[in-house]
C-alpha cells in the first residue's frame, strides 16, 4: 500500500467514525443553534467533529485540522485535515437523509485523499489523486452523457442571492437540461461523481465543503472547477461536471478554456 492509499484508507475511516457518531443524532429531536454566519449548528455537528479530530490527534499528531465548527490547530503543520462533520446541516436538523460527512487530507492547497460518508443512505466513495475513486469499494465513473438536452443539472441553492448574474446564467443552462434539480450540498457531488447526475454547481463553497469532493470527482472522470474556471478547492465556489460536458456547461456559464 501506498502512502496515497493509506491516506485514503484513513480518510474514509474517519469520515465513517464522525459520520456514524452524527447519525446517532438524526432525527433524534435536538435543538439547533445559530452560529455568528447565520447558519444553523447542533450538538450532532460538533461531537461527531470532536470525533474526528481526536481520531486524527491520536494517529497522526503532527499534522494540522481544519474543521468548520472548531477551525484550525496546527495552522503551520506540513498537512492539515479539512473536515466538515455534516455537510448539510440544514437538511439533516429536517430529518432528510441526504447530508454527508467530508474528510480531506491536503499538503497546502494540493488535495491528497478526500472521503464522503452519507451514513444515513449507507454510501461511502473516496479518491485520492492517481489512485482512483471508489463507491462502496467500487470503482466510481461519471457518467459519458455528452448531450445537455439529456442531462441532469443539480444546484444546492438555484436562487443564486449574491450573484444574481450567475442564477441567470445557471436558470439558462437548466432550461437546457432534461432535468433540474436541488439534491444539494455534497450529495449532489456523490451523483455526479458516480455517473448518476451530470453537472452540479455552489455559488458559496468552502474548503471543508470542497476539498474533499475535488479527489472525488476528478478521480471518477470528471472536471471539478470554481467558477473562474480553475481547478481548486479554495475557490469560494464550484462547477463540478463528467468529463464530456465540461466545455459546453462552463461556456453556458460564462467561462472559457476549461476542457477534459
Amino acid at each position: 500500500m501506498n502512502d496515497r492509499q493509506a491516506l485514503m484508507q484513513a480518510a474514509a475511516e474517519v469520515a465513517r467514525k464522525s459520520g456514524d457518531v452524527a447519525l446517532g443524532f438524526f432525527r433524534g429531536g435536538i435543538a439547533v443553534d445559530t452560529k455568528s454566519d447565520g447558519t444553523p449548528v447542533t450538538v450532532a455537528d460538533r461531537t461527531a467533529e470532536q470525533a474526528a479530530r481526536d481520531w486524527i490527534s491520536a494517529r497522526f499528531p503532527e499534522d494540522g485540522i481544519l474543521g468548520e465548527e472548531f477551525g484550525e490547530t496546527r495552522p503551520g503543520a506540513e498537512r492539515r485535515w479539512i473536515l466538515d462533520p455534516i455537510d448539510g446541516t440544514k437538511t439533516f436538523i429536517r430529518g432528510v437523509p441526504l447530508w454527508g460527512t467530508l474528510v480531506a487530507v491536503a499538503k497546502g492547497e494540493r488535495i491528497l485523499a478526500g472521503a464522503a460518508y452519507f451514513p444515513a443512505v449507507g454510501e461511502l466513495v473516496v479518491a485520492a489523486p492517481g489512485q482512483g475513486c471508489f463507491w462502496n469499494d467500487r470503482p466510481a465513473r461519471v457518467s459519458t452523457q455528452s448531450e445537455l438536452s439529456k442531462a441532469v443539472v443539480l444546484s444546492t441553492d438555484e436562487r443564486f442571492l449574491l450573484h444574481p448574474a450567475r442564477g441567470e446564467a445557471w436558470r439558462a443552462l437548466a432550461r437546457e437540461a432534461a432535468m433540474d434539480r436541488t439534491w444539494g450540498d455534497c450529495y449532489g457531488y456523490l451523483l455526479v461523481a458516480t455517473g448518476r447526475a451530470e453537472v452540479m454547481v455552489d455559488e458559496v463553497l468552502s474548503p471543508w465543503d470542497a476539498a474533499a469532493l475535488q479527489p472525488i470527482i476528478e478521480e471518477a472522470g470528471g472536471v471539478f472547477t470554481d467558477w473562474t474556471g480553475k481547478q481548486t478547492s479554495f475557490g469560494g465556489n464550484c462547477i463540478a461536471t463528467n468529463g464530456a460536458l465540461a466545455k459546453v456547461v462552463r461556456e453556458r456559464l460564462g467561462m472559457t478554456g476549461v476542457v477534459r
